[in-house]
Parts: C-alpha cells; structure tokens; sequence
C-alpha cells in the first residue's frame, strides 16, 4: 500500500509540475491528511508512515526540478507551512514559532520539519501550483488566481486529491489585449 502511495503522488506531481510548467525557484504547496488517505476522518488517525510515502516522492521531484516545497500544516497550527529556509529567504517571509507535530500541525509537516534539511514555519506563502490531498484546504496559500487543474491521479488512497496551477490575472476592459496582436495565447492547460 505504501508503494502504491508513493507512485501516485509522484505521478500526481510530476503531472502538475509539467502543467503548470513550473520553473526553478517556484513554489509547489502541499496539504495532505494521512487520516483521510487511510479512509478515516480529517485528524482523527495521523501516520508518520504514509506521510513518510508521500513526502519521499516529493522531495525528491522538487530537489530534481529546484521547485521550493512547502508542507501546509493543519488548521490546529493555522496552516502554517514548513518550508526550507532558502525558501523564506528567497521570498522574504516571515518566520513564525510553532513546531508542528502529528496531532497538532499533521504527519506530513510534522516528518518535514525532520527530514527538510533546514526547516522553519511561515504563516503565509503565494504558491505557483499546489496539491490537496484529503481536502486539507490549501488555497489561501496560492497565487490570486488559482486554475483548477485534472490530473490523471484523483486519489491517494482514500483520500481526494485536488490540483490546481495558478496564472496571472488578466486585466483590462473591453479594449484589453492579452497577448501580442496577431499571435495566439498558448492554449489554457486545465
């Protein structure tokens, strides 16, 4: 079963990462409860092992394609989110104080602040894609303008997997143009 976790939420990333079309340096936010991934209600049955097959796979893509990831906590840390320190200070957030662990912050960022090799929490991030595994909500961490966006994957064990890619806002009025007149805009990935 774990296996079988881990080789879905690689297919899942790497299927996002190629749709959003990520580069070095973004930002992939994940929100997973390993409760609702082993069938049981959000926060009622954490696993440090099924976090364990779904971080390995992660971290291993994002250190492949230099992508920042940041692990979303549970609403009992306000959704805080580990993330490398590179990361904060790439983007200049702002560290907060919390140590997530499995019952109050989630498994996934509770083996991230283990396994990250310089982790810290901030409060807020504005994601270029992300992946909900279990309904965990992480929306609030994305750019304005958040794509849904249909992967072949649609669950992770149990739990529904929901993903979304982000682009910029299109503004303007009935004159706008949006792209240099007489080319095409690159089609919409959804």
């Amino acid at each position: 079963m774990l296996q079988d976790i881990s080789l879905l939420v690689d297919t899942a990333a790497r299927e996002l990462l190629q749709r959003a079309q990520l580069e070095p340096g973004d930002i992939l936010v994940v929100g997973c409860s390993t409760s609702e991934v082993l069938g049981q209600r959000i926060g009622s049955a954490g696993s440090i092992e099924v976090a364990e097959a779904i971080l390995q796979p992660l971290m291993k893509i994002s250190a492949e394609k230099e992508i920042c990831l940041a692990i979303q906590c549970c609403e009992h840390l306000n959704r805080a989110l580990v993330v490398e320190r590179a990361t904060l200070k790439h983007y200049h957030l702002e560290q907060v104080m919390v140590y997530p662990i499995s019952h109050a912050g989630g498994s996934l960022a509770a083996l991230a602040m283990d396994l990250f090799r310089d982790p810290v929490l901030v409060e807020e991030i504005q994601a270029q894609a992300g992946l909900d595994i279990g309904h965990t909500l992480i929306g609030m961490h994305l750019k304005p303008v958040a794509v849904p966006t249909r992967l072949s994957v649609t669950q992770i064990g149990e739990a529904c997997l929901v993903a979304a890619r982000t682009r910029p806002r299109l503004i303007g009025g009935r004159r706008a143009v949006y792209a240099k007149p007489g080319t095409k805009l690159p089609p919409d990935k959804k």
